[in-house]
């Protein structure tokens, strides 16, 4: 029987997860994930032995060797060949400053609270769309999302991504958020009528209802084509507490019980 994989430890996410190369596009992507990104931040950045890499990461310097020399193939094939880098994913768990070996710089996601801080500035000419975010894909529960991945727009196309927490903000306060951020439009699942009249006040179009990979809403919205409902609700706070396909309890990051 295999031997279950170690989840890895990580400090805390870029503050970019992709890269675009200029010129002609390929049209192909490599996908960089999180946990080979914290291998090539520690060891080429910070210029961290294997040991010390394996340490911090909790796992074994065999494990670090594979996932170093994965990552710098995947970033030698996006250079050489011109492929978009995209960082996510990964079997992964964030530090959180208790464990006897640390960095004691980066962790503590919930030490970010100020939107500025962590937000990129947007162009005079730039549109800025907001996804609600797991793992890729679009979260279904606005009220509760975690994430936003925001898709920064010129001449019709994406010039730049990030992802940023939440910081434990909620409904009405995320449309809040939302401004401060710059977000022109938002692409999410569910959403409540309370959260949606707060977009609206604030001038945020809203596409809700959809679901799948973030990216490819992105696009079709680009495209002119993307499927949505302009009658979404969201039944979460009924009795069943559900909504969409995401149900209470659900893993929030790469491992399953963090």
């Amino acid at each position: 029987m295999a031997r279950p994989t170690r989840c890895r430890r990580i400090c805390a996410e870029p503050a970019y997860d992709s890269f675009i190369p200029e010129g002609i596009s390929t049209g192909e992507r490599t996908c960089l994930t999180l946990d080979e990104y914290e291998a090539i931040r520690l060891i080429d950045l910070q210029k961290c032995t294997h040991e010390q890499c394996a340490r911090q990461m909790d796992i074994s310097r065999t494990t670090v060797t594979e996932l170093y020399e994965s990552a710098r193939y995947k970033i030698a094939d996006s250079i050489v060949n011109g492929k978009a880098l995209e960082i996510s994913g990964g079997n992964y768990r964030f530090c959180d400053g208790t464990a006897d070996f640390c960095c004691n710089t980066d962790c503590g996601r919930s030490e970010e609270t100020g939107c500025e801080s962590i937000i990129r500035m947007k162009g005079e000419f730039t549109m800025r769309i907001a996804v609600t975010y797991e793992n890729g894909q679009i979260f279904q529960h606005f009220g509760h999302t975690e994430q936003f991945k925001l898709y920064d727009v010129e001449d019709g196309k994406v010039t730049g991504s990030q992802v940023v927490d939440t910081n434990g903000q909620g409904h009405g306060a995320l449309a809040g958020f939302l401004t401060q951020a710059k977000v022109d439009a938002l692409i999410c699942g569910g959403i409540g009528g309370g959260a949606q009249n707060a977009l609206a006040e604030m001038g945020i179009k809203l596409f809700g209802g959809v679901s799948g990979s973030a990216d490819e809403a992105v696009e079709a919205y680009l495209a002119g084509n993307l499927n949505y409902n302009p009658a979404v609700h969201c039944s979460h706070h009924e009795h069943e507490h559900s909504c969409g396909e995401h149900h209470c309890g659900e893993n929030k990051h790469g491992c399953s019980g963090n």
